[in-house]
């Protein structure tokens, strides 16, 4: 068996015609969006959001609020166990890339890598073994190197041949920020992220993309209600164009409007001091229909599949994996 992983990488449009694939996770945005009798409004609803938000802040020479639309494709990242193999590949990641296409000059143009992220290897750590770990204790804790191999996993991937082929820039992923801490305001504002806002003690999530090798930034963007988490490498003010940077909000601030409507539709905007809250009545919610209960659910089951068919089976050759390329990067 070879010592090196491989990775490949499928694409798959997500329009208001999108199936989700076999083997996608069953809880990520775009497939409990794509279920039901709903299934087809959901999803143009969707993506009339993503490409009013888009138009709002994109305003300029766009007098009308109609000059762009954008794409989004389903990038489902498949591993290896054996790169020589291509018989024994199992689904890890899933990630949005977007395009955004300008009506007015006819180009298509190259958006963000990244936005949405979602993890077999993560809703394991969370949903098993970190649920596990703290069963029948008084105080929570974190197992020992809680986030190791799904952080290697993922810089493994940035870093491979299969990426550099598809893709010209380092991912942004953007998701909500946490409900245990509290963010202040910051008087640093940038014309399309907004106001930026700072806590310097990391949740648990910033600390497991931290092992992936992203730094977070949270931002609250004009139009917003909330903070939006923003992780990357490099420079994320300087890295990315400003339609970039639009594609990935208006992309994460819609689903976030779906899918933690306590937050990001409520009817109030973030003060100075900021800490978001599930528990907010004062919201609205979307026209768009999911069913919540059986989405946290499923998080469970799909965390405890990957256990059963990759963690346990492999778990020698994984932990020795990441432990070399741990040493070796």
């Amino acid at each position: 068996m070879s010592n090196e992983f491989g990775f490949s990488i499928k694409s798959l449009r997500f329009d208001e015609n999108y199936t989700p694939a076999e083997n996608t996770r069953l809880t990520t945005n775009f497939a409990n969006l794509a279920r039901g009798e709903s299934r087809q409004q959901n999803l143009r609803s969707t993506l009339n959001m993503i490409n009013n938000r888009f138009n709002a802040l994109a305003n300029w020479d766009n007098l009308k609020g109609d000059r762009y639309s954008v794409e989004l494709d389903i990038i489902s990242v498949e591993l290896n166990i054996d790169a020589a193999r291509s018989d024994n590949a199992l689904p890890i990641i899933e990630i949005l890339q977007t395009t955004i296409v300008d009506h007015q000059t006819n180009q298509r143009i190259d958006g963000v890598t990244g936005n949405n992220f979602s993890s077999y290897v993560r809703d394991y750590d969370f949903s098993v073994r970190l649920l596990e770990h703290n069963k029948g204790k008084d105080s929570f804790s974190v197992p020992e190197q809680f986030g190791e191999l799904h952080g290697n996993l993922f810089q493994a991937f940035v870093g491979s041949a299969a990426y550099k082929e598809c893709f010209k820039k380092p991912p942004v992923i953007c998701i909500s920020v946490s409900t245990t801490k509290t963010y202040q305001q910051t008087e640093n504002v940038h014309p399309i992220l907004g106001v930026e806002y700072r806590q310097d003690d990391d949740s648990l999530t910033d600390a497991y993309f931290s092992k992936m090798g992203l730094k977070v930034r949270y931002f609250m963007p004009p139009g917003s209600v909330a903070p939006l988490a923003f992780y990357h490498t490099g420079d994320l003010l300087n890295d990315y164009s400003n339609l970039e940077l639009i594609s990935t909000i208006s992309t994460m601030d819609t689903f976030q409007k779906i899918y933690r409507p306590e937050v990001y539709n409520a009817n109030s905007v973030a003060g100075k001091s900021y800490q978001a809250s599930l528990k907010q009545q004062d919201h609205s919610l979307t026209r768009i229909v999911y069913d919540r209960e059986e989405r946290s659910q499923l998080a469970i089951e799909q965390g405890k599949f990957v256990e059963e068919s990759f963690i346990k089976p492999y778990q020698n050759l994984l932990e020795q994996w990441s432990a070399n390329w741990s040493a070796n990067r």
